[in-house]
């Protein structure tokens, strides 16, 4: 009984490194696709529009965590690796959506990204990100 518990906060504790670890990668994804520093975008100006991508971004990534999490507990080691492969999968995902529709769109969806008000195309580019989570959460088998 006590090994269960043990066992489990040890799978805890390193599916939460492995989930931090991939939202620090979309953040950086993030980051790359906008021009200027993210950080000083979201935490100083205050930016809208890259508050909303980041956040589906991440929450998207949390998605797909959950799912290859859950979809596989039985085995540990499965289940690590298809975090780390459909998390990866995720992040490069919703990268070429960003790429994809900015080529569809008028200006640049970075630009527009960083701009101080708040467009709607930030709302489209946050529910692509987020879209694309789902896709790959739904292909965890």
């Amino acid at each position: 009984m006590w090994e269960d518990l043990f066992t489990g906060a040890w799978h805890s504790i390193v599916y939460g490194v492995v989930g931090i670890a991939l939202m620090a990668a979309g953040f950086m994804l993030v980051d790359m696709l906008t021009p200027g520093k993210l950080r000083e975008l979201i935490w100083i100006q205050r930016n809208a529009n890259a508050s909303l991508l980041l956040a589906a971004n991440q929450l998207g990534i949390a998605v797909i965590v959950f799912t290859a999490i859950i979809t596989s507990y039985a085995d540990f080691g499965y289940g690590l690796a298809s975090t780390v492969l459909f998390g990866l999968l995720g992040i490069v995902l919703m990268g070429l959506a960003f790429l994809v529709l900015d080529m569809l769109t008028p200006g640049k969806l970075g630009e527009i990204i960083c701009d101080d008000q708040p467009h709607p195309a930030a709302r489209v580019s946050a529910a692509s990100h987020f879209g694309v989570a789902l896709i790959v959460a739904a292909c965890i088998a």
